[in-house]
């Protein structure tokens, strides 16, 4: 199945793109190889080929997960223009 020029066009005004004429022929050559390219690869055999999504080994760095910066609600309190206890007061702008 070939790129067309109105599938171009389709996808530039999904994606909000003015394009010129040279511009639509231009894309419209690159996809067709791109697609080429992907029917070739669709011919190879992967049939004994484990999915990967690194070639390497990689170990996943997690970490405890730890709070190590506690709240400091008065120091914080401290510095508001108007406070109600634990709240900050700040004006109603909604009737």
């Amino acid at each position: 199945m070939a790129i067309t020029r109105d599938d171009v066009r389709h996808v530039a005004l999904l994606a909000r793109l003015n394009l010129t004429e040279a511009e639509e022929s231009e894309l419209v050559e690159q996809l067709d190889q791109i697609l080429e390219y992907v029917r070739v690869l669709e011919k190879l055999d992967t049939a004994n080929v484990e999915p990967t999504a690194h070639i390497t080994a990689m170990a996943t760095p997690f970490r405890e997960d730890r709070v190590t910066n506690q709240p400091q609600t008065d120091r914080w309190m401290s510095n508001a223009p108007a406070s109600d206890g634990r709240h900050f007061r700040v004006p109603k702008i909604i009737e």
